[in-house]
């Protein structure tokens, strides 16, 4: 009987000590994180730039990439990941709706603007009826490059259009009758050969190698579509997300980020001015 008593207690405690480990830790304050991005230079800035401040403070930091941006959010709502470096505030909202999440923002990071690029032509002034132009699938990202079409009095954006919500049957032509492809936003700079013009996500612009500043025309990004630090709204007190927004805004990470030839043309943090 003694023997079946401690069997029972040992099953207990078992029991008891696994879901103590499977206890979210949202809120708490802890030394160990997971932090997720999408692919690009993002990852990169974090591991060169911001891994060492924060092993500097004592953490155990775990960097988790993605092969498409669209798994992250979903690994944050599950808690496999405690903040993400890939969205801007514009998405991160959307999908906050969309996927009853309740991220928040916390810092800026330094952000590549989107740009309109070719391999086929060397000026704006080709452009004629039926010319064709790539841009991102994504509605958040496909606002921001036809944003820059319309700048250039290519195309006209219907004025209720949508930002989180946005398609292309809120555009037509204006000076010309435009050919818009959509392509997966990774893909079209490697597609330029396809096409007449495509918009590229900066950070894929840098991540090859190439300048931001060659592009034949750059965004002027809005504040919304800046890339930020996302984390749970639960986490916005703990001790790690302070930390992690101090390293962002640090001279020390500054410093590199100036010292990075391929990142020119990056929109710099406010903090830093």
């Amino acid at each position: 009987m003694k023997k079946i008593l401690i069997t029972i207690l040992v099953g207990l405690l078992l029991i008891l000590g696994g879901c103590g480990k499977d206890k979210s830790t949202t809120g708490e304050d802890k030394k160990e994180i997971t932090v997720g991005f999408g692919v690009g230079t993002y990852e990169e800035q974090f591991r060169n730039g911001i891994l060492p401040i924060l092993e500097d403070k004592g953490y155990d930091v775990t960097i988790k990439t993605f092969s498409q941006n669209m798994q992250v959010n979903p690994a944050m709502k599950e808690g496999s990941i405690d903040a993400s470096v890939f969205q801007s505030t514009a998405y991160m909202n959307g999908i906050n709706e969309e996927l009853n999440t309740n991220m928040t923002g916390i810092t800026f990071v330094p952000s590549a603007p989107q740009g309109l690029y070719s391999t086929n032509h060397t000026s704006l002034d080709e452009v004629k009826d039926g010319t064709t132009v790539a841009v991102p699938n994504d509605p958040v990202n496909q606002e921001r490059a036809v944003r820059i079409l319309e700048e250039l009095g290519w195309i006209q954006v219907d004025e209720n259009a949508g930002t989180t919500d946005f398609n292309l049957n809120s555009v037509k032509a204006d000076k010309y009758d435009i050919d818009i492809k959509v392509l997966d936003p990774a893909q079209i700079l490697v597609s330029l050969q396809d096409v007449d013009y495509g918009v590229v996500n900066g950070n894929y612009i840098a991540s090859a190698g190439k300048k931001i500043t060659d592009a034949l025309k750059i965004e002027n990004t809005p504040e919304e579509h800046r890339i930020i630090v996302s984390i749970n709204e639960a986490d916005k007190d703990t001790e790690w997300a302070k930390d992690l927004k101090d390293a962002y805004e640090s001279d020390k990470f500054k410093s590199y980020m100036e010292s990075q030839e391929k990142y020119d043309g990056f929109i710099l943090l406010d903090a830093w001015k």
